[in-house]
């Protein structure tokens, strides 16, 4: 019955407007987006400064999934389901360690930091230890950006969105920096919600007062019409800065035009380099640099910021000074762990290179507007009253395009015989 509800809601799901209730309010349909999206796509989880030296190793969980990446002794990350091959005890417990082994505190099964079990006493002279070690999970790191998938076969095309993504944040020297700070919220609302609030800027400048600062109003869309004679002038400045930006740092080895992927890849991306206002130099409420040491050699303070999102659940920042990421994991229907971290130059000092307030105050209070803003429509998709709205063509285009991505993939895995007839046809 619940497949057959989702295959009629995933059907007759109408172009331009939101979601039906049960996509943001049903468990069944929840757990069919676990089985789906995050257990079938590829994941954002964290960065390579999460786990800096051999030995050290984090975890998180995604759904059912418990899993654990680890830095091994060449250097190499790895990810592993985070249960030990004996009788399925976790493994590690702790969200950040250093290990020399990993170890099995039930039964000491140990295994070395390329999974391989290397001890197992009293299991007779017939045991093969080399049938039972950690069960792998396919990992890759962009630039450092570290994404796991826990299909048997992951999609393909991350190779070729790792090729286009890698000059725009290599720049930026993710795996060179350290996590400053690291902030994890738990949104009252559908993971969908908290996407598709991301997706967007229509609700920017009623919301957001700390973010408009260092962002213009027209980077992510807006109505011609809804302008006056100045406004469209304004426009029209902006859209030549942009312009002129984009061919300075192009020039200067900094790629930094717009692609844009969200819907029409199985490992859906966009990114572009945007200029910031004021001062232009990062996010931060005077938008000057929020840290002394640049992340990289770049030719000026004023490199704007590099917005990079993936399809189903991150988007990053990127500044010269600082970078910004986001992760997130659903936790139920109704509840979505927002994970930001922000990186800075590994050498960076704080309270020398850096003031930490000023470094994460724009996206600390973002964050939390943002996390009362999803639970108001959490609290509306579960009245009698709602009903599927429409979006703006101008400033909610990229929401349009999340939701399309979403009823693809759900639609290839739950409903594929009619996908591949409108192909067809």
């Amino acid at each position: 019955m619940a497949q057959t509800m989702l295959k009629t809601l995933l059907r007759g799901r109408r172009p331009g407007y939101s979601l039906d209730a049960p996509f943001y309010t049903s468990p069944e349909i929840f757990a069919a987006d676990m089985e789906a999206i995050f257990e079938r796509h590829w994941i954002f989880v964290g960065v390579e400064p999460d786990i800096p030296e051999p030995g050290d190793v984090m975890t998180l969980d995604i759904g059912r999934n418990a899993i654990l990446i680890v830095r091994d002794d060449e250097g190499g990350v790895r990810a592993f389901h985070n249960v030990c091959r004996h009788r399925g005890a976790r493994l590690v417990h702790e969200e950040k360690g250093t290990v020399g082994n990993l170890v099995c505190r039930y039964h000491t099964w140990t295994y070395n930091l390329e999974g391989a079990l290397i001890h197992a006493e009293h299991m007779g002279e017939g045991f093969d230890r080399g049938c039972h070690g950690l069960k792998p999970v396919h990992l890759r790191s962009l630039e450092g950006l570290i994404f796991i998938c826990l299909a048997q076969e992951p999609p393909a095309d991350f190779d070729q969105m790792a090729a286009a993504m890698g000059p725009y944040i290599a720049p930026h020297n993710i795996r060179d920096a350290k996590v400053a700070y690291s902030h994890d919220l738990i949104e009252p609302g559908n993971w969908k919600l908290t996407m598709e609030n991301n997706r967007e800027c229509y609700h920017c400048g009623a919301n957001h007062p700390e973010l408009t600062v260092p962002l213009f109003a027209y980077g992510f869309g807006f109505a011609p019409e809804d302008l006056d004679e100045m406004e469209r002038e304004q426009a029209r400045r902006y859209g030549c800065l942009v312009d002129d930006s984009h061919g300075d740092w192009e020039r200067a080895g900094i790629p930094s035009r717009m692609l844009e992927h969200l819907d029409d890849m199985v490992t859906g991306y966009r990114t572009e380099r945007l200029p910031l206002d004021g001062d232009g130099e990062s996010h931060t409420m005077d938008t000057r640099a929020a840290c002394r040491l640049p992340m990289g050699p770049f030719p000026s303070a004023r490199m704007g910021g590099l917005h990079f999102w993936t399809q189903p659940n991150s988007w990053h920042h990127f500044m010269g000074d600082h970078a910004v990421t986001f992760a997130v994991i659903p936790l139920d229907e109704n509840r979505s762990l927002v994970r930001t971290k922000w990186l800075v130059h590994k050498d960076a000092v704080e309270g020398v290179d850096y003031d930490l307030e000023n470094l994460i105050s724009v996206w600390m209070a973002t964050n939390a507007q943002d996390s009362e803003l999803v639970g108001f429509c959490q609290e509306g998709a579960r009245t009698a009253g709602y009903e599927p709205g429409p979006y703006s063509p101008h400033t909610e285009m990229l929401v349009e395009k999340f939701c399309n991505w979403y009823v693809g993939r759900m639609r290839a895995h739950f409903d594929p015989a009619p996908v591949a007839a409108a192909v067809a046809a």
